[in-house]
């Protein structure tokens, strides 16, 4: 029995249709038809444009950070809008001169994690890693 005998002949496959948008499907009180209805469309599109307005505010919040126009400290204290759901080594490395190494190494000092969002931060949690935050930029600056 050779080795190309006991090979299934190649098929094609056959993919199941799927659909890309959720439609309902609705009857009127007065009619037998079914009449497909499609929604979510508008709701994908604010949520898109929210994501888009966030995206921006935070580039710009990380440009204000990066030039100097903005001090970190303040903005962990007052949490505003745009970095409720950041996370903190992100916001960090927004920094001149700090990666993720650096970052790390402050977050790890004051027991917190990289990816926690900077909305979820407890007040105590918030003057730790300020404390610690300017005992570092004042080492730096002497």
């Amino acid at each position: 029995m050779s080795a190309a005998s006991t090979i299934a002949p190649a098929r094609p496959l056959t993919v199941p249709h799927r659909r890309t948008e959720p439609t309902i499907v609705e009857q009127e009180s007065g009619s037998e038809r079914a009449k497909p209805i499609k929604r979510g469309t508008s709701q994908c599109m604010e949520a898109l444009a929210r994501a888009n307005k966030v995206r921006l505010a935070r580039a710009a919040l990380k440009r204000e950070i990066s030039a100097g126009h903005r001090n970190i400290t303040q903005v962990i204290m007052e949490s505003p809008w745009e970095v409720e759901s950041m996370s903190l080594g992100e916001l960090l490395c927004a920094q001149r001169r700090w990666g993720r190494a650096r970052s790390r190494k402050l977050l790890s000092s004051t027991a917190l994690s990289e990816g926690k969002q900077v909305g979820t931060l407890t007040e105590r949690q918030r003057r730790v890693l300020v404390a610690a935050l300017e005992a570092k930029l004042a080492n730096r600056l002497n």
